[in-house]
């Protein structure tokens, strides 16, 4: 049952964390900025949030620089917006999945893979 709680939380704070970011006035956080995934400990003191960026890891981490110097206003921010009883502990870890996701897209548009579909046939023949 705490399971349950904890990813709901962990979603709805994905969520919150996402708009708190749109939300931001730092021009060093731009709109590329993705929260990939959050992470909340089983006492939910403490909240890891995956940041992912168009731009390369480089932007995601100086994003995770700038999120972790407004962590007391992201707090403060998820604590009125998710009515928590305490609100987590905020930590901010530069992810490069998107980036290297738009990567292998692009290589493989130049190889002319993307419309590469799995027929039927091809799955009886494993």
């Amino acid at each position: 049952m705490a399971g349950f709680k904890i990813d709901r939380v962990q979603e709805d704070m994905m969520r919150e964390l996402t708009a708190i970011l749109r939300e931001l006035k730092d021009p060093r956080i731009t709109p590329d900025l993705t929260i990939v995934r959050a992470e909340l400990s089983g006492d939910m003191g403490h909240c890891t949030a995956y940041v992912s960026s168009l731009s390369g890891i480089l932007h995601a981490q100086e994003a995770c620089r700038v999120l972790t110097k407004a962590s007391g206003f992201i707090r403060k921010e998820l604590f009125h917006r998710l009515k928590l009883r305490k609100s987590p502990e905020m930590h901010f870890i530069a992810d490069d999945s998107i980036a290297y996701a738009a990567d292998i897209s692009e290589k493989l548009s130049h190889l002319g893979l993307t419309d590469v579909h799995v027929t039927d046939e091809d799955e009886d023949t494993e």
